[in-house]
This record gives structure tokens, C-alpha cells and sequence, in this order.
């Protein structure tokens, strides 16, 4: 029997502003409702990189680890857990799922002392996350693909499917093309919306849209975005729009860009601490509907089906992925996420990239 790690190689949150550190941890023993996972692939978030940078307000849990979104396999579970077991290939989301809900742990490092954890942290080799946090995989799914499966695909995806329920001809204009937005365009093309409109500032983004199914685009650096989207629609706006951008205008002209009886924003991006937006409120008294959250995901009947579309083609997942970084260079990783260089990048904690 192989002996399971002791240490835990990680990428930490020491303070705001600056850049993640990486340290050895010694992992604790597993308590109830943990399990011990080795990430093979995370892919990062603007939540992470938010975090990093001091826009989500004061972090009162420093030193950190970080990562919400991975794909790994399961080494060891701890007393009570029943939905996965060793071998298990598994999805690590920030999603609660069933399951025990178990505490994060608390590792020790050498020059740190304590370092706190979430009940799901990706950015290292071996975490210790609760068992509703983890997703039980196909044998033979590529973990790089079900890093995705952790936050981009649920809440993007989960935006057009669940929050805004869209249907077969709607239309579907999408605000920001990250992992999030990416994963609700291609959401769109499943539930078949048309026309399927993209809208971002960077050029390789929109091209990248087309190739996974947008009719069309919108590069809104050079346009107001609002007023292009109406007139695709002919004047009218969209069924769905969906925002994923995290920013104040894009989430006013998404708003703007929706059908004033019956349609639906759904605002998905995470703004900066205390960042405001301002709309007007008139539309909403004629029937357009201003929604948020985080995709409304229920993992363990959501996920089976993202799978499936996936194996079939319907949902190409992999085509979110345009980078892939080792973990020691994780801060370079985060600047090129900073300057919209990257749609979504995974970072491998293997060596094989």
C-alpha cells in the first residue's frame, strides 16, 4: 500500500496586494466529513484573482490557501464519508453539494505557523476538502476538463439553463467571455438560442466565441455594446442576457441590451468591493427581470449532465481552455487573467501540461 503524503506543496495568500507565495504544508489528519484529494489540474478565477488583488474587502483568515475549481483523485477518505472513496476520480467545487459539510483545514508551514483553508481549495498538489465538494467523475474523464466542471461550466452554464431558464430560439447575449461566459455561450448553443451574441473588449476572445458557436459578436472597445445588440435584434434586445464580465458597464448595458417585457439579465461577474452600477428602474415595472447568483448549481445533477454533453460533443468544454501554467508560475498566470489574455487557465500541479 503506497504511504499517503504528508506535505502538501501550495500556493498561499499571505497578503493582499501581493503576490501568492508558494510553501510546503503539513497536512493534518483527515476529521469528519474530509477527504484527501490530489489536484491534477485548477483552473482560476476572477474570484481568486479579486482576492489576491484586495478587491473583495478586508480578509480577516491570512495566511491562505486559494483555488476553488480542480480535478483530482481521491487518496484517502476521512470517518464518515460515503459518497466517494479512494481511487475516485472527483470535481472539487466551491458549490456545496450532498454530503458532509466538513470544516477547512488548518495546515502549519514553516515561517507562516497556521495557514487556513475553505472546505474546497485547489492551488496545490494534495488538498483536504469537504466531502459535499467533491463530484464523482467517469473513470476515463480528463481531470483538466473537470477542473471546469468545479465553477466555470456550473455558474456560466447554469446562468442560460437554470437562472434564466432559456429555451430553443431565444435569443442570448453574453457580456464577458472568461470561463463563465464562455461556458453559458456554449450553454446557449446546447438549449439552442438564436442568435447567440458575444460581447467582450478583446478581440482574441471574440474569435474564439466564434469558433464555439456565437452567430455573432460585438467587440464593445469600439461600440456601445447595448445599442449593437439591439440592433441585431432589430431593435427589440435579447430573451437572455447574460453578464459575466464583472464590470460596472457591462453590467449596465446588459441590462440595457434585454427585451423590456419578458426578458431576463442575469448578472453573474463579481464587481470589486463596494463597486455600485446604476439602471433604470422603469423596465422592470413592464416585465424585464433583473436576476443574479451563481448559476443555481446543483452538483451531483447538473455536473452528470455537463458530462454527458460533453462526451457527445454538444458541450465543448476543453474550448474554455486557452493557457496552461505549472504552479510555480501561478502569479504570472494571474497578471495575464488581470489583462484579459486568457479565457480560462488551468494550472497542473503534475508537470503535464
Amino acid at each position: 500500500m503506497t504511504a499517503l503524503p504528508t506535505t502538501t506543496t501550495a500556493a498561499v495568500l499571505v497578503a493582499q496586494g501581493a503576490p501568492l507565495e508558494i510553501h510546503e504544508l503539513e497536512i493534518p489528519p483527515l476529521k469528519e466529513g474530509q477527504v484527501l484529494v490530489s489536484i491534477a489540474h485548477s483552473g482560476i478565477c476572477h474570484t481568486q484573482l479579486g482576492e489576491v488583488r484586495g478587491k473583495r474587502g478586508p480578509d480577516p483568515w491570512l495566511p491562505h490557501c486559494l483555488g476553488h475549481e480542480g480535478g483530482g483523485t481521491v487518496l484517502a477518505i476521512g470517518p464518515g464519508v460515503t459518497r466517494v472513496a479512494a481511487g475516485d476520480r472527483v470535481v472539487v467545487s466551491w458549490i456545496r453539494g450532498p454530503g458532509m459539510a466538513a470544516p477547512g483545514a488548518i495546515y502549519q508551514a514553516a515561517g507562516l505557523g497556521k495557514v487556513n483553508s475553505g472546505p474546497a481549495n485547489t492551488f496545490m498538489t494534495t488538498s483536504v476538502v469537504a466531502e459535499n465538494r467533491l463530484t464523482a467523475l467517469p473513470p476515463d474523464f480528463p481531470l483538466d476538463v473537470a477542473a471546469l466542471l468545479g465553477c466555470a461550466v456550473p455558474t456560466g452554464a447554469g446562468t442560460v439553463l437554470k437562472t434564466a431558464g432559456a429555451k430553443a430560439g431565444e435569443s442570448l447575449a453574453v457580456f464577458g467571455l472568461g470561463g463563465v461566459g464562455l461556458s453559458a455561450m456554449i450553454a446557449g448553443v446546447y438549449a439552442g438560442c438564436a442568435p447567440i451574441i458575444a460581447v467582450d473588449v478583446v478581440a482574441a476572445k471574440l474569435d474564439v466565441a466564434r469558433r464555439l458557436g456565437a452567430t455573432h459578436v460585438v467587440d464593445a472597445s469600439r461600440t456601445d455594446a447595448a445599442a449593437a445588440v439591439r440592433e441585431i435584434t432589430g431593435g427589440k434586445g435579447v430573451a437572455v442576457a447574460i453578464e459575466a464580465a464583472g464590470a460596472p458597464k457591462a453590467m449596465e448595458s446588459a441590462y440595457a441590451a434585454t427585451l423590456v417585457a419578458g426578458g431576463r439579465t442575469v448578472l453573474a461577474g463579481n464587481l470589486p468591493h463596494q463597486a455600485t452600477i446604476t439602471i433604470d428602474p422603469f423596465p422592470l415595472l413592464l416585465g424585464r427581470k433583473l436576476l443574479g447568483g451563481g448559476g443555481d448549481s446543483a452538483p451531483a445533477e447538473d455536473i452528470p449532465r455537463y458530462i454527458e454533453a460533453h462526451q457527445v460533443g454538444r458541450m465543448p468544454l476543453e474550448g474554455l481552455i486557452s493557457h496552461r501554467f505549472g504552479l510555480e508560475d501561478i502569479n504570472r498566470a494571474m497578471d495575464m487573467l488581470e489583462r484579459g489574455e486568457v479565457t480560462r487557465a488551468i494550472v497542473s500541479m503534475t508537470g503535464d501540461r
